[in-house]
């Protein structure tokens, strides 16, 4: 083993030492410091405090500014404006879609797809004045006048409406934001930015502002069963082509509506237009046939369109449920629907003034020639295997070929029908409009080679199927507007009422683009484009 020297183990006994006594004098300072910082020094990781995300902190302030300018407009952003006669309060309101709603209390609402913006015009009707009323109708000859008038009174209110509205967001804004982040700097910033947001809307409705939705208003309550006040389909162009002109006229219906109290004026038939009443999938609902009476003698219907399903399971028992259509008032054209069997047609054939439409079949009813074929499947009938789309497309190919001869022969056909819209399609470019249900939901549409596809909604509310969802199916219906010369489509009117246990009632104005003002004239009077037979 060999020898340590002596001077190193000396060296190792100061070092060792050394060690020792620093050693318990960092024990001794450990004793001496407070717990937090012993703690500290035992664990020497140091954590950073959370900060908020740049991205939550501006949706917070977003939803601040939206919930501040909403209170301020619902607080005090509305002005009281005399227009013509009335007493009228005007409103903005947070809305997606825009628009302009005009209350006429009690008789309901009109709806103007006037604009696009996150901001949507109120305007409710309060009172009549009777002074200025009576003085109208005392000297008819100062409604000459009162285009002038109603404009001046909608643009000084308009003006009043927007300088009252900034000061409500701005403020409402400001103060929410002072109440929840108890900074001036930030509530300023809320009322700066509740400030340009109004700006932007006001600018984007401005942008967007359509003069012309006065042609396609939406009725509901009472002033559903005014449809004079959008007037007749020769002259809705010609008449409704100003947007002062149109308000002006608003503002004297209603001023004859609260004249008669709730007495509504009745629709004037106008002998230019054919007026067509479209139902479709009533399903054995025995209302379908009172609001159907109702709508052949509001609207002077000159012949009523059905496009199937009448029945729910095609037997004999259910024929006596067909008898109303002899008391309706109009002729009434018909074709099978998939729950109408041949017994439900042979039934309707029996019958006076209605005209079953089968195998492209054309007759002249009204002074416009109808065409149409019975749907190939019959699904009450489980022995029977349904041909589905296959079976559809191959009838709407043999009405396509009827619709044809027709036209060769020197009589085109005006209006087809086929209960499927997969029947109804194949006719493109055969008819000027083709007519169609079995979906329950309503649509119109332009197809491919120019022929107009009008699907009805369910006249009988989807009959016993109303109950089967949450909300039962609306009852639906719709008044088509035919120029008597051309049988040209001028307009129609879409009339939706509340489904079962509901009492809602709403009618939509429409124009196809072809008439509406400014639009090129067709160059065919049927307004389709014939395509090859294939």
């Amino acid at each position: 083993m060999a020898r340590v020297p002596a001077a190193v183990t000396a060296a190792a006994t100061v070092v060792s030492a050394a060690a020792r006594r620093i050693r318990d004098r960092a024990r001794t300072a450990s004793r001496t410091l407070p717990r937090p910082q012993r703690d500290r020094r035992a664990a020497p990781a140091v954590g950073l405090a959370a900060q908020p995300h740049p991205f939550t902190r501006a949706l917070g302030l977003l939803c601040v500014v939206l919930l501040g300018a909403w209170l301020g407009l619902l607080i005090v952003g509305n002005v009281r404006v005399p227009v013509g006669p009335m007493n009228t309060t005007m409103t903005l309101r947070p809305s997606l879609t825009g628009g302009t709603k005009i209350n006429v209390s009690p008789l309901g609402a009109l709806e103007l797809h006037s604009h696009q913006a996150p901001l949507r015009l109120d305007v409710d009707v309060d009172q009549l004045d009777p002074v200025r009323a009576e003085a109208l109708v005392d000297h008819p000859e100062r409604l000459s006048g009162l285009q002038d008038e109603v404009t001046r009174d909608v643009e000084h209110g308009t003006l009043d409406l927007a300088v009252r509205s900034c000061i409500a967001v701005v403020s409402g804004a400001t103060a929410l934001g002072l109440a929840v982040y108890r900074r001036p700097r930030r509530a300023l910033a809320a009322g700066g930015l509740a400030l340009t947001l109004l700006a932007a809307s006001g600018a984007t409705a401005f942008a967007t502002w359509n003069p012309k939705s006065v042609l396609e208003p939406k009725f509901s309550g009472l002033l559903s069963s005014a449809p004079s006040l959008v007037g007749n389909a020769r002259n809705i162009v010609s008449e409704f082509d100003v947007y002062q002109e149109e308000l002006a006229r608003l503002v004297r219906n209603v001023t004859k509506l609260y004249d008669v109290t709730s007495t509504l004026p009745a629709y004037q038939p106008d002998p230019s237009t054919i007026r067509v009443l479209h139902v479709s999938d009533i399903h054995l609902n025995p209302a379908s046939w009172k609001i159907i009476a109702s709508l052949v003698d509001q609207y002077a219907i000159d012949v009523i369109v059905d496009s199937g399903d009448t029945m729910d399971h095609g037997t004999a028992a259910e024929n006596g449920f067909l008898d109303p259509i002899a008391d309706l008032g109009a002729p009434y054209v018909w074709v099978r629907g998939n729950h109408d069997s041949g017994a439900t047609q042979r039934y309707l054939e029996r019958m006076k003034n209605v005209h079953v439409l089968d195998d492209g079949r054309a007759e002249t009813v009204a002074g416009l020639r109808f065409a149409g074929i019975g749907d190939p499947q019959f699904t009450p009938d489980r022995s029977v295997s349904p041909g589905g789309d296959a079976a559809e497309v191959l009838a709407g190919d043999r009405l396509a070929s009827a619709l044809r001869d027709q036209r060769a022969a020197g009589t085109p056909v005006d209006i087809a029908i086929a209960h499927e819209p997969t029947a109804a399609r194949e006719t493109d470019g055969d008819v000027p409009m083709v007519l169609a249900g079995h979906l329950h939901h309503e649509g119109m549409e332009v197809m491919k080679y120019g022929t107009r596809l009008r699907i009805e909604g369910s006249t009988g509310g989807s009959g016993l199927r109303a109950v089967e969802g949450k909300y039962p199916d609306p009852i639906e219906a719709s008044v088509l507007y035919l120029d008597r010369d051309t049988r040209r489509l001028q307009a129609w009117d879409e009339i939706k009422l509340g489904g079962l246990g509901l009492t809602t009632a709403e009618v939509s104005r429409h124009l196809p683009k072809e008439n509406q003002p400014g639009a090129p004239t067709s160059p065919t009077p049927s307004g389709t484009t014939p395509r090859a037979t294939p």
